[in-house]
């Protein structure tokens, strides 16, 4: 991961820990396989895995599903899959990558009865190596955190 991730990272777990109650933490690994933000409650363990501009989104949550199925984590599993607009088309549409790792979350969602997937979109176009970060990426950031809180408080 880049440093610009890093920092995107960092600021969701930050952001996170605001608003919801649980031991938040970057980089925390289930059956091997690092998430890049959880937060660790009471029976509830929720996991956020950025796809910044990764070639197959689908890979990294399959081993995660995989995990929590094998019985790596016994708590409620609440998975955000977040996007950046990298998986954007030109036409409005997304990539088949994102396609493919939603079917995936969903198919996952509907195989584990303690698993519950959602796909969110992180308003950033992430830039190349190298490149800044584009202003505003604090608020999209923040926007997402929301919408964990609010999907966790349903």
């Amino acid at each position: 991961m880049g440093e610009n991730a890093e920092r995107v990272q960092e600021y969701l777990r930050d952001t996170l820990s605001e608003s919801l109650d649980a031991d938040w933490t970057t980089e925390y690994y289930v059956n091997g396989t690092p998430v890049d933000a959880a937060g660790a409650g009471e029976k509830r363990l929720v996991l956020v895995e950025l796809e910044w501009r990764r070639a197959d989104p689908a890979d990294n949550t399959a081993k995660i599903f995989r995990g929590v199925s094998e019985g790596g984590v016994e708590d409620d599993v609440y998975l955000f899959q977040v996007f950046t607009r990298y998986y954007d088309l030109s036409d409005g549409g997304v990539s088949s990558k994102r396609k493919n790792a939603e079917f995936v979350g969903n198919v996952a969602a509907e195989a584990i009865d303690r698993l519950r997937y959602e796909p969110l979109c992180l308003d950033v176009a992430p830039p190349k190596r190298g490149g800044e970060l584009p202003d505003g990426w604090r608020s999209g950031v923040e926007e997402v955190a929301e919408e964990v809180d609010r999907v966790l408080r349903n």
